[in-house]
């Protein structure tokens, strides 16, 4: 669980055990070998390791360790057997040991390729492994439930850090305003180097970062700008995408905040930005899958012949990760199919671009509650910004 140490816990034994059932597998194995799994790692907690471990955590009975004979340091806090080996004739006997009683193992993989982000086990190992017995699934729905929900202290981190984020997207746009005003528009990287700035100086001094694209650059869903980028002039479409997070225990926040440099938008930003908004409002009923949720944002935005407009997948999972291994929001990218399970996390963000004329994305982030979607930050944009701050 996010932000309460990443470790599979004896208290969590039940609900592995649950889950194993649940989905008629016969263990969990985890896999690492020099942090090439990082999830696996998260949930174990050992020390610096430089040899490669398997650990079991069977439908029944109590987990096992194999790891090499020198590494009983960085697995000191192992409460569970453990068994040892030396070469690779030994770690393929013990391991074939291990796996003796296993007709299905759940490891970090995806079925051809279709959630990259779960992908951490190199495909030798899985040969291995299936050449000892078991058939290999994905463990996606296990460390959704098990590696990717938010604690308590997580959620509150989270939604103090939203606010952070709203406050410094809404005074850069002031800051871009103020500067057409005065006659002296600012270049897009000075902005972002000022977000930043604003960020570290705020606490969120984790994976921070940001985006500032203005007029038809917009239309680049991930806009680098070259060397200072290009002035914020008056009657610029402004794209704000800021994120960062407090370490170490919490959740990154991600917004999008789209504004104009200008008295009064015109009618062309107005209709795309209201597309966008709308589709954003139109989620998170009644969807109880990742494909679902993208869908209907699809849908609203088709309502007004902008779907084909909409590029990348409607949002990404977050935990102590800004782009997570949870379920993302996603029908286009992959049909993203596993269930939002209570207490997890993700952005929401539908974007309409049209290539040389402007982008428009809005992004918010949910939390998926026992109650339902919790959205953050408080007060969400529903208006574009204008140099008046609307």
């Amino acid at each position: 669980m996010i932000g309460s140490g990443g470790l599979l816990t004896p208290s969590k034994i039940d609900e592995v055990s649950r889950l194993l059932s649940e989905s008629r597998t016969d263990g969990w194995l985890l896999y690492d070998f020099h942090e090439h799994n990082p999830l696996a790692r998260r949930l174990l907690g050992p020390g610096r390791t430089t040899r490669q471990a398997f650990v079991l955590f069977p439908r029944n009975g109590t987990p096992t360790l194999l790891r090499h004979v020198i590494e009983s340091s960085a697995w000191s806090r192992w409460p569970w057997e453990s068994k040892v080996y030396e070469g690779w004739r030994e770690l393929r006997r013990e391991l074939g040991y291990l796996l003796a009683e296993m007709d299905v193992v759940a490891m970090e993989i995806s079925e051809r390729g279709g959630l990259p982000s779960l992908d951490k086990v190199p495909y030798g190992v899985v040969r291995l492994v299936q050449a000892l017995g078991p058939r290999v699934v994905s463990s996606a729905e296990l460390v959704t439930a098990l590696h990717s929900r938010w604690s308590e202290e997580a959620l509150l981190l989270h939604r103090s850090t939203a606010e952070v984020v709203r406050r410094t997207a809404l005074d850069a746009f002031d800051r871009a305003a103020a500067g057409v005003a005065e006659g002296r528009p600012v270049r897009e990287v000075e902005l972002m180097d000022w977000i930043r700035g604003e960020l570290r100086s705020s606490g969120l001094t984790d994976q921070e970062d940001c985006i500032v694209a203005g007029g038809a650059r917009a239309a680049y869903p991930h806009y680098e700008p070259s060397e200072g980028g290009e002035l914020l002039e008056s009657g610029t479409v402004v794209l704000i995408d800021l994120w960062g997070r407090h370490p170490p225990n919490g959740v990154p926040a991600d917004q999008t905040w789209m504004g104009f440099l200008g008295s009064n938008a015109l009618d062309r930003v107005r209709e795309v930005w209201t597309a966008v908004r709308e589709a954003r409002r139109a989620v998170m009923r009644e969807c109880v899958r990742g494909f679902e949720v993208d869908r209907v944002a699809r849908s609203s935005l088709a309502k007004r012949g902008l779907d084909s407009l909409f590029v990348h997948r409607l949002g990404h999972f977050i935990d102590s990760q800004l782009h997570g291994a949870g379920p993302n929001l996603d029908d286009l990218e992959i049909r993203e199919e596993r269930v939002l399970i209570p207490g997890i996390g993700f952005s929401v963000e539908p974007g309409v671009y049209i290539p040389g004329e402007l982008g428009v994305r809005s992004e918010v982030n949910v939390y998926w509650g026992t109650g339902g979607p919790l959205i953050t930050p408080e007060k969400i944009q529903e208006r574009l910004l204008l140099p008046t701050r609307a």
